[in-house]
């Protein structure tokens, strides 16, 4: 089995309170591989960036003081675009997240993970490495073609330090 992880596909990021044109391009991305990993019956889990009220008070909003992904706004909500259908959704604090690495883990004849979403350098960089640490033996993929970073330099950057980590890059 494969599972497809996608991150944070959420609607802040892509054309919200932290959206980019480069997150905007790689949605019909997103989605080709979504279709695809359906059609082969393999598991996709999506991530949620989940933040309360309180989110401006605390570490993260200290240093990012941009409100996003405030749960239940419509910048939190998964871009409509996706279909979300018959795969898990887990809500996270922060940039990775120890129930993906867990469930992904826990996978019975797991052959490949593969990582797609936003953004490249924070979230998808952190949830590829707490993966590739709980399945080291395991082939690990980002597909660069179908992420984006906060800035193209920075997508780069963290494309080319998965790399040195034995993750596999697609770019």
């Amino acid at each position: 089995m494969k599972i497809l992880c996608v991150i944070d596909m959420q609607n802040d990021f892509i054309d919200g309170a932290l959206g980019t044109k480069e997150a905007e391009a790689i949605v019909d991305k997103v989605k080709e591989k979504i279709a695809l990993y359906r059609k082969n019956g393999d598991r996709i889990i999506f991530t949620r960036d989940t933040h309360g009220e309180d989110y401006l008070s605390t570490a993260e909003g200290k240093k990012l003081p941009v409100p996003h992904c405030i749960k239940g706004s419509e910048g939190w909500q998964i871009s409509s675009e996706l279909d979300t259908k018959d795969c898990e959704i887990i809500d996270k604090p922060t940039f990775g997240s120890y129930e993906l690495a867990e469930r992904v883990a826990e996978a019975e004849n797991l052959e490949e993970v593969e990582l797609v979403g936003l953004c490249t350098d924070i979230c998808v960089i952190s949830n590829a490495m707490l993966i590739k640490a709980k399945v080291y033996e395991t082939p690990v993929t980002v597909d660069g073609t179908a992420s984006a970073g906060v800035t193209p330099a920075s997508h780069r950057n963290a494309l080319e330090s998965m790399k040195m980590c034995q993750i596999n890059v697609i770019d």
